[in-house]
């Protein structure tokens, strides 16, 4: 029997909350991409505008969100699966923009980057969900996960295209916005995808060291916040600390 899925609707909105402060700051980041004057300086930039958009607004969204959910059952959380997700969030992202900030952007090098980063995305997302401990089996609709695929292609396309094609800051908030729009609904696609029926009690080896969610999503809410934040002020004191060196 299939159980019924509910969703702490708190952490659901902390969720688009850090997806769109992480598409924001990823978007300011990206700037520095193409302007970079050495290899040095744009895999910097391309590690920092990664970070942002990888484990900022795709990865702490998705964990967040993960931990929204609630199927009736305590759910824990297996440490590595949970890190590498996080890791393949961050290498999909720094690899579409590595590979539209390098050379000239055009529609073929968006399309290339876009479907890299969006399988990247999607390989996250179901990697997250393998990491899910619980006295249940997962079972997956394969055309809502086909569909998640291809949201997440498509919001990483739209992405990469705003990342290198925007530059003033209100039309970034909106873009930034919109954005999470598309992380979670990635996301959400995915969570309709899979459906847990109960196998008795029979609790997966691994399950005493999982992570447990016990204020864990407000915890990475308020750590990545500040993290972004951060990156956002560092940024803006680069920019101004060049802008009177130039001067």
């Amino acid at each position: 029997m299939s159980m019924q899925i509910d969703y702490n609707w708190l952490l659901v909105l902390l969720s688009y909350a850090v997806s769109v402060l992480g598409s924001f700051t990823a978007l300011q980041l990206a700037v520095a991409i193409p302007l970079a004057e050495t290899q040095r300086q744009k895999t910097a930039a391309v590690a920092m505008a990664g970070g942002a958009m990888g484990l900022g607004a795709i990865w702490s969204m998705h964990f967040i969100a993960m931990l929204a959910c609630d199927n009736g059952m305590e759910v824990r959380y297996d440490p590595s699966l949970t890190a590498l997700s996080a890791l393949v969030a961050f290498a999909a992202c720094a690899s579409g923009l590595m590979l539209v900030g390098h050379g000239r952007f055009g529609r073929l090098r968006l399309l290339a980057a876009g479907t890299c980063m969006g399988l990247g995305v999607a390989s996250m997302h179901y990697i997250g969900m393998a990491a899910m401990l619980m006295a249940a089996e997962t079972h997956y609709d394969f055309n809502k996960v086909v569909a998640s695929i291809a949201i997440a292609i498509a919001a990483s396309m739209a992405a990469l295209w705003l990342a290198f094609n925007l530059r003033g800051p209100v039309q970034m908030i909106g873009s930034a916005l919109v954005m999470g729009v598309a992380v979670c609904g990635m996301h959400y696609t995915g969570m309709a995808a899979a459906s847990f029926e109960d196998n008795g009690g029979q609790l997966p080896d691994g399950y005493a060291e999982g992570l447990r969610g016990d204020n864990l999503g407000l915890t990475i809410f308020v750590i990545v916040a500040t993290l972004l934040v951060l990156m956002l002020l560092l940024h803006y004191w680069r920019y101004r600390y060049r802008s009177r060196i130039s001067i």
